[in-house]
């Protein structure tokens, strides 16, 4: 199975079972065109499925951004909200019907992140910007250098944040004030405000870039060395129970390890454990 070309996403495995994926479009700060979000869902359906990927590392090409978000210059001029794109012979209808599909599509872009079978870590630094958050808040875990600059910036283009930071942020977060604050204001927060929130899960020294992506490597390596069967139930059952009962949960959990437990990664894990040896564990 090979990986999708990709004009915008540079993919390399740097050590068995882990993938890196990193946005790459550096003159533009790894600014996004609709080309750019158009290659993520092929991409990572690849590697959802790709029995020689078990982790994901998703990171921004350069030392100073992630991403700036949005290439709001290309989207003014090519856009469907654009002058140049508009048909004025549309109804209000038929035009909120264009844009609400266009929409959509965005969205399912984005998502493809949020769906892939892996864990996905995301190594942030520098600008991490509007269409940024809404990347970062699908991926599984989030780490950051402590250069990393946030802003949900979208109101200052005139919009309401519609790929999903305003859907998934609070859930991350848990502090509906504080994501209102940074929403409605659009105002910057650093990478210790982000810890401090738990919107990332560690902060980086002084390294930058090579620091947070030496330590996500790091817990790339660990998650890739355990069961893939185990981590990637343990992915699916913590999504699908993200805001559903705690009975609901358990429910799916009884029915999914049903068939889990069936495979032979229990044993092998347990007598890694004993021999206190890394586990050999079958691709999936």
């Amino acid at each position: 199975m090979e990986t999708p070309p990709c004009k915008y996403f540079k993919v390399a495995y740097p050590i068995p079972y882990v993938a890196s994926v990193e946005i790459s479009r550096v003159e533009k700060g790894n600014a996004f065109i609709e080309e750019m979000w158009n290659e993520l869902p092929p991409l990572f359906a690849h590697l959802s499925t790709s029995p020689t990927t078990r982790v994901i590392i998703l990171s921004g090409a350069g030392h100073k951004a992630f991403t700036t978000g949005l290439d709001i210059q290309a989207a003014s001029q090519n856009s469907i909200l654009s002058s140049s794109s508009s048909e004025p012979h549309l109804d209000p209808a038929r035009k909120a019907t264009q844009i609400r599909r266009h929409i959509d599509s965005f969205q399912s872009c984005i998502t493809a992140i949020e769906k892939c079978e892996k864990p996905v870590i995301a190594a942030l630094h520098g600008w991490c910007l509007g269409l940024g958050i809404d990347i970062a808040v699908c991926a599984d875990v989030r780490i950051c250098a402590r250069d990393t600059k946030f802003a949900v910036k979208e109101v200052d283009i005139g919009l309401a944040a519609d790929i999903g930071t305003l859907t998934r942020l609070p859930k991350v977060v848990g502090n509906g004030s504080w994501v209102k604050d940074v929403c409605l204001s659009a105002r910057q927060f650093d990478a210790e405000e982000a810890y401090r929130v738990g919107f990332v899960s560690w902060v980086g020294g002084k390294g930058g870039k090579e620091e947070v992506m030496a330590e996500a490597l790091r817990w790339a390596e660990v998650v890739s060395g355990k069961s893939p069967v185990a981590v990637q139930s343990t992915k699916e059952i913590l999504n699908w129970s993200w805001g559903r009962s705690v009975e609901d949960g358990l429910r799916y959990t009884s029915v999914w390890n049903a068939a889990a437990l069936q495979a032979g990664d229990v044993g092998e894990a347990m007598r890694a454990g004993v021999e206190r040896r890394r586990g050999r564990f079958e691709k999936l």
